[in-house]
């Protein structure tokens, strides 16, 4: 096994296991849940196949299904995410001129690159969970407060794990 797929398993069920562990039962007044496991899919490489990509996405979100009794709301939510990862990196990866970069870390791509990365990924995730989870206009203010509650919480521990465990390299 090459040393990529050995850092990604790692990575899964360390992400896995903080999110059923720890992260489960954080919840902060009700509004604010934090799902560090998309770290999963926003680390995998760039050169990821999509036939790869999806049902990597699709296992990931039906794990954190089965731990946290949502029929396939988080399933749904990992293959939306996927999707949108693809869209996020075709567009901004080939203008950014990071076309040899192996992986979209911290370290690799940059502050600036990955926040945006990270935010535009994690919003369109919460925004699909949390909407598909209420399913309902009725409770809209209080699915929005959750969901960006929640989308800020979420990013703010990618970004301190982002920082914690990756080391700062230089781009060629």
């Amino acid at each position: 096994m090459s040393r990529s797929i050995i850092v990604n398993l790692l990575r899964f069920i360390l992400v896995i296991f903080i999110q059923v562990c720890l992260l489960k039962n954080i919840n902060v007044y009700s509004l604010t849940t934090p799902y560090i496991y998309i770290l999963f899919i926003l680390l995998l490489p760039f050169e990821t196949p999509n036939i790869l990509l999806f049902p990597l996405a699709f296992v990931t979100g039906l794990i954190i299904d089965s731990f946290y009794d949502t029929p396939g709301l988080h399933a749904a939510a990992c293959v939306l995410l996927a999707f949108v990862r693809i869209l996020f990196i075709s567009i901004t990866v080939q203008k950014d001129g990071f076309d040899n970069e192996p992986e979209p870390t911290l370290s690799i791509m940059g502050f600036r690159w990955f926040f945006t990365y990270s935010l535009t990924l994690t919003l369109f995730h919460h925004f699909f969970l949390f909407n598909l989870e209420a399913f309902s206009i009725s409770q809209f203010q209080y699915t929005l407060s959750r969901f960006l509650l929640s989308s800020v919480f979420t990013v703010f521990l990618i970004l301190i794990s982002g920082l914690l465990f990756f080391r700062r390299k230089e781009r060629k």
